[in-house]
């Protein structure tokens, strides 16, 4: 702990628990020690402890139980934006990706799909629906559609393996995308499949991917709980 720091102490020790768990170091499950243990380990007052313990469960990082004390219940997924896909993030922070499809069928692109995907009007268009779990919890609603040229995968291979793995797989070179981040509450829908109360806050992502070429490879929707995921953005000054 750095005591000379405008930083106050039970913040600091709040973000070195949160950065463990967010690192996998304080798996779930693990239990933390007692108040009075920490408080003695770190040099600090109780109160100081009691509060960062206290930010962490606000959180819904830590839970505190009667007689087993302060344990660890969800590492937060936190994810680069980049352009890689979500199973692969998740793969790679052994997060232990599963998915449930929803929708994976082949219809007719309308209007407004042709003109989103650079394709005409009536051609066939991939259309899936998922939902995305890490650690057996649901974190995201994904939709997709695509051009059915490109690859027609079954449900069992969604299940498997990420979109982008299947693309790349069918010599499909992804180049560019174009996303945008916004915001908005649960519906029914979104609660029953989310397992979030409705109205409560999600995060929302369409993106729109381009090949080497610039043809368009995809267009996705997805919405993501707020409370179990958060978006990652480093910016860079002016040289």
């Amino acid at each position: 702990m750095d005591h000379t720091s405008p930083v106050p102490l039970y913040f600091q020790v709040a973000s070195q628990i949160e950065k463990a768990i967010d690192t996998g170091s304080l798996p779930v499950g693990t239990r933390l020690d007692n108040e009075i243990d920490l408080a003695a380990r770190l040099g600090l007052s109780r109160p100081t402890v009691r509060q960062a313990i206290g930010s962490l469960v606000d959180k819904g990082l830590v839970v505190r139980k009667r007689g087993a004390g302060t344990q660890v219940v969800f590492n937060r997924v936190k994810r680069p934006l980049e352009l890689t896909s979500l199973y692969d993030d998740l793969a790679r922070i052994d997060q232990k990706p599963t998915t449930r499809v929803l929708v994976n069928e082949v219809v007719q692109a309308s209007a407004e799909v042709a003109q989103r995907l650079g394709i005409g009007e009536g051609d066939d268009v991939l259309r899936l629906e998922r939902v995305r779990a890490a650690r057996g919890e649901p974190i995201a609603r994904m939709r997709n559609e695509l051009p059915a040229a490109l690859i027609q995968p079954s449900s069992e291979t969604l299940e498997e393996r990420g979109l982008y793995q299947l693309l790349r797989s069918a010599g499909v070179r992804l180049h560019a995308a174009h996303q945008t981040i916004g915001a908005r509450v649960a519906t029914e829908e979104d609660s029953e499949l989310l397992d979030e109360p409705v109205g409560a806050p999600l995060l929302t992502m369409e993106r729109t991917t381009y090949d080497q070429e610039g043809k368009v490879v995809e267009y996705a929707s997805h919405v993501y709980r707020a409370s179990r995921y958060s978006f990652d953005l480093s910016l860079r000054g002016e040289s």
